[in-house]
């Protein structure tokens, strides 16, 4: 009788730690359904809106191409290295991946933090995605990947027009590394977009512009998009090499040296500190940024 009893008991539990691990499977599945739902219902709205999507992503990046590259250049007013055409185009070879590394900065903020404005703005889109049927958390990082694959489009777009605009003798020297490519570009993307979703969650929507004033710009022109990380080393005081270590707390930095290690052969920032430095941005912003949207959401 107690063989049986125990026999009985182990029984039960063989059946509620399968009843528990089917309800883990289904919360999984239903968290993934969930997740490619919200995440596909932004792709259906970038594709709709996708030549306004377009216009938006190339017109800073054309016109800094073309300003620098092309109108500078035909009327004397030469740029890098004096001016000559080896300097332009030596020029023109770091600014067209810093073009395309600003761009999918930009897109994390437009696709996540301006949205973000929005939907917990006048629209309150956010209330009803928050009653999807996942954890809050996974709202938000639907936000991210959605993001994210708006930036990898951007760079692609970006990229090979950019590259293309210039003047007589002036020419960007590109040279795709692909296994580069491949693993740094979605990184810069998706930590791009996670900066965003902090961004988006850490300022209120009537202060939005402060955003831009005192956290967009900044970064932007500290990013080394016009110039190297490694040329900065002349900018110092006494033997401190200051502005190279300032800028060190930018994530831009990073993307823009990783950027032209992708995509040409000029001097750059090591990959082995470019890779772990983003990885860990990525983790602070994903961080901070699920914890302000959980408290913006429940607020």
């Amino acid at each position: 009788m107690a063989v049986e009893t125990v026999a009985g008991t182990q029984g039960h539990g063989d059946r509620g730690q399968l009843a528990g691990a089917a309800g883990n499977r289904s919360a999984l599945a239903s968290s993934r359904t969930a997740l490619a739902a919200l995440v596909l219902r932004d792709l259906v709205v970038l594709r709709k809106n996708f030549w306004e999507f377009v216009i938006r992503t190339l017109v800073q990046p054309f016109l800094l191409c073309f300003v620098f590259l092309y109108v500078f250049p035909k009327i004397g007013q030469g740029i890098g290295a004096g001016g000559s055409a080896a300097g332009e185009s030596a020029f023109a070879t770091v600014l067209v991946p810093g073009v395309a590394g600003i761009s999918i900065m930009f897109q994390g903020v437009q696709a996540v933090a301006l949205q973000m404005a929005q939907e917990f703005g006048f629209t309150r889109e956010i209330e009803d995605r928050v009653q999807a049927p996942c954890p809050i958390w996974l709202v938000a990082l639907s936000k991210v990947l959605s993001g994210a694959v708006q930036g990898l489009i951007s760079a692609a777009i970006v990229l090979p027009i950019a590259s293309v605009v210039h003047a007589g003798g002036v020419e960007a020297h590109l040279d795709l590394h692909w296994w580069v490519i491949c693993t740094l570009v979605p990184l810069a993307c998706i930590t791009m977009t996670s900066l965003g979703l902090l961004l988006g969650t850490s300022f209120e929507p009537r202060n939005i512009g402060l955003m831009f004033g005192f956290v967009v710009l900044p970064i932007t022109f500290l990013g080394g998009t016009y110039y190297q990380w490694t040329r900065l080393a002349p900018v110092k005081i006494g033997p401190w090499h200051w502005l190279q270590t300032a800028v060190l707390v930018n994530p831009v930095i990073y993307v823009n040296e990783g950027m032209r290690a992708a995509f040409t052969s000029a001097s750059h920032m090591h990959l082995y500190v470019v890779y772990p430095v983003l990885a860990g941005f990525l983790v602070a912003f994903l961080g901070l940024g699920f914890r302000n949207f959980r408290r913006r959401v429940l607020s």
